[in-house]
């Protein structure tokens, strides 16, 4: 079986994809189809780990990163704003170039996936109420915990992104 999904946009940043999810909408509720190997996310689809995140209104979660991650995400529930930076310069020594940041509105009532490269920071923020988050993660060697993670402060001017918020709830690596 194969399952329809369109490429929504090209965004400045090497290798990120958004995808529209497939949905079957009838009077019960809807079916997503959230991820198949049929999709077009290179070498990536064997991905290894599936999580979930569920945050309150106001929470803001990133800028976070590393450089063997390959991530597939989509918000199952409520809304977020996400942000994307390539930290991929960075990574290779160039501290001079700017850093290229997208940020997009990902929800529930308009269902779309971004996958992430390794080098690739995200983060979010949470308009609704809750939001659930889901992500798929690919990897090699042992699993990129926190010690061997990019975190960049939200609010670093170097990344340009015009949050929509002055005062998130964060967590401690976030401040």
């Amino acid at each position: 079986m194969s399952f329809s999904h369109k490429h929504l946009s090209n965004i400045p940043i090497s290798g990120v994809k958004i995808l529209e999810i497939s949905q079957h909408n009838d009077t019960r509720g809807s079916l997503w189809t959230v991820w198949s190997n049929d999709y077009d996310c290179g070498k990536s689809s064997n991905f290894v780990l599936d999580k979930v995140a569920v945050s309150k209104y106001n929470v803001l979660r990133g800028m976070h990163g590393d450089q063997k991650s390959h991530k597939y995400i989509c918000v199952l529930a409520g809304k977020v704003f996400f942000a994307l930076c390539d930290y991929r310069p960075f990574l290779r020594g160039s501290e001079s170039e700017e850093l290229k940041c997208h940020c997009v509105e990902l929800s529930s009532e308009n269902p779309q996936a971004i996958y992430i490269p390794p080098g690739v920071l995200n983060g979010h923020y949470v308009l609704s109420d809750e939001a659930v988050f889901f992500y798929k993660w690919r990897f090699e060697g042992p699993y990129p915990d926190v010690e061997d993670q990019i975190s960049v402060k939200w609010s670093d001017p170097r990344l340009k992104i015009n949050w929509p918020c002055s005062s998130p709830i964060l967590q401690a690596r976030d401040q």
